[in-house]
C-alpha cells in the first residue's frame, strides 16, 4: 500500500509540475517586444508637401519605452537610410512613455522633440528608420516601401 501511495503522489506531483510549466513555455513563444522600439512612423506628411514647418512637423517617428523604468536616450541616434541623423541630447524617456521625433522646428518637450530641419527626412516611397544607442548598437529598425522586409527587421 505504501509503494502505491508513493507512486500516486509522485505521479500527481509530476502532473502538477507539467501543468505549471506549460504556461511558462508558451510565454517563451510570444513575439519578443523590445524594451525601446520605433513604435510608429509618419513618413508621408499629410496635406501638401510644401516644406512649411507645419508640413515638416507632420512627418515624425515615435520611440516607445516599454519598460517601467526611464531610459537615458542621450547620445542615441535616429537615422534614415541615406544617413540623415538626429541625435538625442539630454533626454530621458520615462517608463511606459513615447516621444515623437518631428522633422521640423519646434520647442522640445517630454513628449515631442524636433530635428530643426528645413527639408523632409523620410522618403515616402521607400526608407528605413534606424534607432541606435549611445554605443552605436542597433536598437530597432523599421522599413517601408520597395526595399522593406514586411515591416520590422
Amino acid at each position: 500500500m505504501t509503494a502505491r501511495r508513493l507512486t500516486a503522489a509522485a505521479m500527481t506531483t509530476a502532473a502538477v509540475t507539467a501543468a505549471i510549466a506549460v504556461p511558462a513555455s508558451a510565454a517563451d513563444h510570444r513575439p519578443h517586444r523590445q524594451s525601446v522600439e520605433i513604435s510608429r512612423v509618419q513618413y508621408d506628411s499629410p496635406g501638401p508637401e510644401n516644406r512649411s514647418n507645419r508640413s515638416l512637423n507632420h512627418e515624425w517617428v515615435e520611440i516607445t519605452n516599454n519598460t517601467r523604468h526611464a531610459v537615458n536616450l542621450s547620445g542615441w541616434t535616429l537615422s534614415s537610410r541615406d544617413g540623415r541623423t538626429y541625435t538625442f541630447h539630454h533626454y530621458r524617456l520615462g517608463g511606459r512613455s513615447t516621444v515623437r521625433v518631428h522633422t521640423g522646428v519646434g520647442r522640445d518637450t517630454r513628449r515631442d522633440v524636433y530635428q530643426d530641419r528645413r527639408n523632409y527626412v523620410w522618403d515616402n516611397h521607400a526608407d528605413t528608420a534606424t534607432l541606435r544607442n549611445d554605443h552605436r548598437r542597433l536598437v530597432d529598425e523599421v522599413s517601408w516601401g520597395r526595399h522593406h522586409h514586411q515591416g520590422r527587421r
